[in-house]
């Protein structure tokens, strides 16, 4: 497997320094992420951007870490499947809906279950899905602007789950403590 650099604010391209170290400000390090997206200054940017517009969407802390858990765990992030099981702890989510993401269980009401069907949905059919399943969504109490902020939320994913696929990004030590593999 190739090795990716693990950059920090004396190896980073130029372009990412500023990026690293409005990272450390943000999370008191560098995260592992970060450090591998930092060999491309446009991604990292990309992926903080993203990220900044995702969590200021309309979706409450409960959804947004469904969408972001919904497609770590259908993308198999053994990466961001923790990061975001500590991220959803110090955003306050019940574990029980963590719990749920991770082990691909029902979640605690109908309108969270709504949302990972939708994301699922979204996933696997690359973005083809049928009005049917738009309107299920629509049904359960979303809108138009909910579909397009999940697109938004799994364009970040696609960003970061590919990244560590690839770099096989070593989970940060804070997180390590959520490891998680893919059920058979």
């Amino acid at each position: 497997m190739t090795a990716f650099i693990l950059h920090d604010e004396t190896t980073a391209p130029e372009g990412s320094k500023p990026l690293l170290a409005k990272s450390k400000a943000a999370y008191g390090m560098i995260p592992g992420l970060h450090a591998v997206m930092a060999e491309a200054p446009g991604l990292l940017e990309a992926y903080q951007r993203t990220h900044e517009l995702f969590a200021s969407s309309s979706f409450d802390k409960d959804e947004l870490t469904v969408v972001w858990q919904t497609v770590n765990v259908e993308n198999a992030c053994h990466y961001c499947v923790p990061a975001h099981t500590g991220i959803a702890k110090n955003m306050g989510v019940d574990d029980v809906i963590t719990n749920a993401l991770r082990d691909k269980t029902p979640l605690p009401n109908a309108g969270l279950e709504a949302l990972r069907d939708f994301t699922l949905t979204l996933v696997r059919d690359r973005g083809n899905v049928s009005d049917e399943a738009v309107q299920a969504f629509l049904g359960a109490g979303f809108s138009q602007r909910n579909i397009l902020e999940v697109i938004l939320g799994y364009s970040q994913k696609v960003m970061s789950n590919y990244t560590n696929h690839l770099a096989n990004t070593p989970v940060d030590k804070p997180f390590q403590k959520f490891a998680w593999q893919q059920s058979a």
